[in-house]
């Protein structure tokens, strides 16, 4: 099986000036530096988290009740999405604020010594430059060597696992042997640590804020939960034994273990007198997966393929400095946004690093304070290997190669139940050249995947789009 080729390579360049043209940026942005105090920065990032698995997004069976009460005092944002259904390439395009497909990062789970573009401009490198302290706790998954280490992509500190999942409790005999990609590190070395993971990445980040420094912080807290193995403690399974599915007992368990973490997180910033000066961002990385009893609903699909269940996540902004009351926001936004957002919010410019490097995200402060009027994107775009989709508007055309498009109006079809590609060919043309020619600005992957999941993400989408599953 090959990768698709419509698209042909277009290599980039180096960041020719870059250094003059960050220097200019800042300096436009002086101003609003000096009017404010710099605000915290928290990005919250779960793992395969179900779209409808939360309190505040309709669960009646998960618990998450300190993730309740932030939703209530924040924005949040109703048609959100990450860059990829699966983690590694929907990370690289969080951290970057760029389509990871500008830079090679297209397939899933890097095989070593694959990773993220080491050229690439990270959120940590802008805060870094704007004289915040960083760190990062929990899930890198953006390259495993030593030069795509965090600590050499703009983090202060690192505590926290190189590559994908890993057992939630401490095992010298898989996850933690020596030299393992798994193993939890402090800093380049592998730690031991006790107790439940979640919890310990709590305990981490609670640290972190501690940590005595008139600087003000990012804190980048990428849980591992609710990614699988099921693994969860008696106490957090006995508190959901009335639910008989098993693995959705365990898999609520650990969302209520991943709440628990935030709660005290958000405790020390209150303790601190630092929460509302602290810019929060909370979603998940992609929608919930097939293995770990997760509901998406009332989207279609899940993670790995195109349909909204891949792509659409819970997604929250709370800034109670300047932003003190909850609201919803129906317009379409992405996790692009949260790299220029923050870099504003930190009194930086939010400005490409050179011409052959340009930002995909949008500053949504303008849009959110009323300065801006309509909608941060009209258009949004994803591309894996094998398959496609793109937003126009209400609009969402998917493509499955050996199969060809579906279409779908979102305004009155959430759940993608009703392929209109026959009644709309027209449309169809126009956003079919549209998403091409977007491709055609993105370079090839750098590495792929087995064919096995070309198999079987393809025969999920099909069964969608033809209405059997």
């Amino acid at each position: 099986m090959q990768v698709m080729t419509k698209r042909r390579s277009n290599p980039i360049t180096g960041r020719i000036g870059y250094q003059t043209l960050f220097a200019l940026a800042l300096l436009f942005n002086v101003g609003l530096a000096a009017e404010q105090e710099k605000p915290n920065i928290l990005l919250i990032l779960a793992d395969d988290l179900g779209y409808g698995d939360l309190g505040f997004q309709g669960s009646t069976d998960i618990q998450s009740p300190h993730l309740d009460r932030l939703a209530e005092g924040s924005i949040r944002f109703t048609d959100a999405h990450t860059t990829a259904s699966v983690c590694s390439p929907s990370r690289a395009g969080l951290m970057t604020g760029r389509y990871q497909q500008r830079f090679g990062h297209e397939a899933n789970t890097p095989d070593y010594p694959n990773g993220m573009d080491i050229d690439e401009t990270t959120l940590a490198q802008r805060l870094q430059s704007l004289g915040y302290r960083t760190g990062l706790i929990g899930k890198w998954h953006l390259g495993a060597t030593d030069e795509q280490y965090p600590t050499q992509r703009g983090f202060d500190t690192f505590y926290g696992l190189r590559e994908g999942s890993r057992s939630y409790f401490y095992d010298a005999q898989k996850n933690d042997k020596p030299g393992d990609p798994r193993a939890i590190e402090l800093q380049g070395q592998q730690v031991e640590f006790e107790g439940y993971l979640t919890d310990v990445f709590g305990d981490q980040a609670v640290e972190f804020i501690r940590s005595p420094s008139d600087a003000p912080f990012f804190l980048y807290l990428s849980f591992t939960a609710p990614h699988g193995p099921m693994h969860a403690t008696k106490d957090d399974l006995e508190r959901f034994k009335h639910i008989e599915n098993q693995r959705r007992r365990t898999y609520a368990a650990m969302v209520w273990a991943m709440d628990r973490a935030i709660g005290k997180v958000i405790a020390e910033l209150e303790k601190q007198n630092q929460l509302d000066n602290t810019l929060i961002w909370f979603l998940s990385d992609n929608g919930g997966a097939t293995n770990n009893a997760s509901s998406n609903l009332p989207l279609a699909g899940h993670k790995g393929i195109k349909f909204e269940g891949g792509i659409r996540v819970p997604f929250l902004m709370s800034w109670k400095a300047r932003f003190p009351d909850g609201k919803l926001d129906s317009r379409m936004v992405s996790a692009l946004d949260i790299l220029p957002t923050s870099v504003a919010a930190a009194g930086g410019v939010p400005s490409a690093t050179s011409s052959s490097r340009p930002l995909d995200g949008v500053n949504l402060l303008p849009y959110l304070t009323g300065v801006k009027e309509g909608v941060p994107h009209e258009k949004l775009y994803w591309h894996k290997l094998w398959f496609s989709a793109m937003r126009d508007g209400p609009w969402k055309l998917i493509y499955v190669q050996d199969y060809g498009y579906a279409l779908y109006n979102l305004e009155d079809d959430l759940g993608e139940k009703r392929n209109l590609v026959a009644q709309h060919p027209t449309r169809v043309k126009a956003m079919q050249e549209d998403l091409d020619a977007w491709k055609s600005q993105m370079i090839e992957p750098l590495w792929g995947e087995n064919e096995r999941w070309f198999r079987v993400h393809s025969q999920n989408h099909i069964r969608i789009i033809e209405g059997k599953k």
